[in-house]
């Protein structure tokens, strides 16, 4: 193989290396019953204003029963929901250190807005 075949090959292996990482998740979960707004808001499509509205919804109603129950607060629709769900628990510790960003294609279909109802976003 030759020098410049080499370089070639370890260039994409390395693009590809890289373009996977998008696709690695974050690890860990958040618990909806106890996390504060700045542990909430490392979850996928949360910033601090829809965190609040979690926070605001608890307080006012008590526990989430289940996951799913973050449909009711405002702003968070079944999209969005489906984002988090991997991330999302009503039970144990808050185990997410860091923000879980997914990437927009992973989550867009073709020709959408990508919007199910009012983002913390510009």
């Amino acid at each position: 193989m030759t020098r410049r075949n080499r370089t070639a090959l370890l260039a994409v292996a390395l693009l590809s290396l890289l373009a996977a990482l998008p696709a690695i998740a974050a690890d860990g979960v958040v618990n909806i019953n106890t996390a504060d707004a700045a542990a909430l808001s490392l979850l996928p499509g949360v910033g601090p204003s829809t965190a609040g509205r979690i926070v605001e919804f608890r307080t006012d109603n008590g526990k989430f029963e289940s996951p799913a129950d973050l449909m009711l607060v405002r702003g968070i629709g079944e999209r969005s929901f489906e984002r988090m769900r991997p991330y999302v628990t009503i039970e144990g510790e808050t185990t997410l250190t860091e923000k879980v960003r997914i990437p927009r294609e992973e989550t867009e279909p073709a020709g959408g807005s990508g919007s199910d109802g009012p983002s913390d976003g510009p």
